[in-house]
């Protein structure tokens, strides 16, 4: 992959698996799409055979409540795009057509590891054009209650600093700081899961929510112990997985970001926020290409494994 370009994938591949609030069963395929065309998803499967686009950018995005929904939910929505959009961010996808034929992209196992080994497996390919970047210029803040996310100017790359402290001494407080880049972000986020305390499980099934949800896609967290079997993947994996939707989140942004990323007790909203708060604020921003550091996030390290999981080739 060389530096500073766009990307797309080789071939196309299709991923199957459960909706975490429905549990109704979805299937997606990732297309290779040209320069320029961004990220965007393909709903199929609407009443009458109708189908609809909708740009991954956060002037889409209609909720964050339970998770990032994309779309008008009355006219065909993708709900749970944030660890798809991070293993595309992560891994330096700039191009991609989505077709989807449920209301929500699969949960998988919680994390972002299955579409890394899906984009792993159709490979990435280095299109001709330069890649567009978002460099921060000045800082831009939001907060709520004890909670803040903030965009900072940074000199290259894409730097995160994220902290987070629950009253459950089983999660506590945690805090990790880092550069992205693809090796850190294989390594050191894609695999952390989404997490909960039961009670609150409990309390989203009798509303109708979160039916798909099991210990085999989240942690499950009781006062004071995990209820997996298997444990932590990481010690620090809950912070890890905050980190893993930021990075998702933020990728709505519709290209790379050259800053850095703070947050204390972050979620969808705040990350939603920030973003609309530096739109909002021409003079915070500005857009560049290729800077002469091409950043680390996008290098090419090689990797090319088969995946731990079963992809279709469409």
């Amino acid at each position: 992959m060389k530096l500073g370009r766009q990307t797309t994938l080789k071939k196309s591949v299709t991923v199957s698996g459960q909706g975490v609030h429905s549990n109704a069963p979805v299937s997606i395929t990732f297309n290779p799409a040209p320069a320029h065309s961004g990220i965007s998803f393909i709903r199929t499967n609407l009443p009458n055979g109708a189908e609809r686009t909708i740009e991954a950018k956060w002037s889409r995005v209609s909720t964050t409540e339970l998770c990032t929904v994309l779309g008008d939910p009355s006219r065909g929505a993708v709900s749970t795009v944030e660890h798809l959009m991070a293993a595309l961010m992560g891994l330096g996808i700039d191009n991609l057509s989505i077709e989807i034929d449920g209301p929500e992209v699969p949960i998988m196992d919680g994390s972002a590891s299955a579409f890394v080994a899906a984009i792993d497996w159709a490979g990435i390919k280095t299109l001709s054009a330069s890649r567009r970047y978002i460099k921060i210029l000045k800082p831009v803040r939001v907060e709520h209650g004890r909670s803040f996310s903030e965009l900072r100017p940074a000199a290259s790359g894409f730097h995160m600093d994220v902290a987070i402290d629950f009253p459950v001494p089983v999660i506590g407080a945690q805090s990790k700081a880092m550069e992205l880049t693809p090796a850190r972000f294989r390594r050191e986020i894609s695999r952390a899961r989404t997490f909960g305390m039961l009670r609150d499980v409990e309390k989203l099934w009798k509303l109708g929510f979160a039916l798909g949800s099991s210990l085999e896609n989240s942690i499950a967290v009781d006062d004071n112990r995990i209820l997996n079997p298997e444990g932590l993947r990481s010690a620090d994996e809950f912070v890890c997985h905050k980190m893993l939707d930021a990075v998702g989140d933020l990728a709505l942004a519709g290209a790379p970001i050259v800053g850095t990323y703070r947050a204390f007790c972050p979620g969808h909203k705040m990350n939603f926020l920030v973003l609309q708060a530096m739109f909002a604020d021409r003079s915070s921003f500005e857009y560049v290409e290729a800077p002469a550091r091409a950043e680390p996030l996008f290098a090419d390290f090689g990797r090319s494994p088969m995946p731990a999981f079963a992809v279709e080739a469409s």
